[in-house]
């Protein structure tokens, strides 16, 4: 069981609007990240553990996404000028990614291609890659933004101009079905020989 959502939620993650779509449809819970994450008393944190997915157009690639995922792909210049705020995600674990070996483990738990795997695990060597288990929740009423310059650039995380309301969120999968994808992604990881 995962906590409950809070009642309304004032900050946006910025992901590919193709991976937005994969969490609201339950295909994967996983998501990539590198920077946004600390280490605290021995643990890693992030900076806010329940969100509202944010889509993104400009930087996604066709050739990063596995083919089942490229219906509905749009190939945009500029990010729209209203967006709509349809998921809710709420993190239940940090995973650290010690090796590739262990992301070609979970190949068919997400829609990526080797070269965006790849991409993550060459920008910013230094850095460590980190994998966030994360659970979906269809808002009972989305809300279109305008998508304002202080939205926009590159970074993870937005304040949203007004809070958006979670009450009628429903789980995209319910707790077994959840539970279920969770466990087999950490035997997965547990699985694999990191070379630590």
């Amino acid at each position: 069981m995962t906590a409950p959502l809070p009642d309304t939620i004032g900050v946006g993650l910025k992901e590919w609007a193709t991976v937005c779509r994969a969490i609201e449809g339950g295909r994967q819970i996983l998501l990539l990240r590198k920077g946004g994450i600390y280490e605290s008393g021995g643990e890693f944190e992030l900076e806010h553990r329940s969100f509202v997915f944010f889509p993104t157009y400009v930087h996604q690639n066709l050739k990063m996404l596995k083919p089942e995922a490229q219906g509905g792909f749009e190939a945009r210049a500029a990010e729209p000028e209203r967006v709509t705020l349809a998921t809710a995600g709420q993190v239940t674990d940090i995973l650290r990614v010690r090796s590739r070996e262990q992301m070609e483990a979970l190949d068919d738990q997400h829609i990526w291609t080797s070269p965006l795997i790849d991409m993550r695990f060459s920008y910013r060597p230094e850095n460590p890659l980190y994998l966030l288990l994360v659970r979906g929740y269809r808002l009972a009423a989305p809300v279109t933004v305008q998508n304002t310059p202080e939205y926009a650039g590159c970074k993870s995380w937005v304040p949203l101009t007004e809070a958006v309301s979670t009450q009628g969120a429903r789980p995209v999968l319910d707790d077994t079905n959840y539970q279920t994808h969770r466990q087999l992604i950490l035997a997965r990881l547990e699985g694999v020989s990191t070379g630590f």
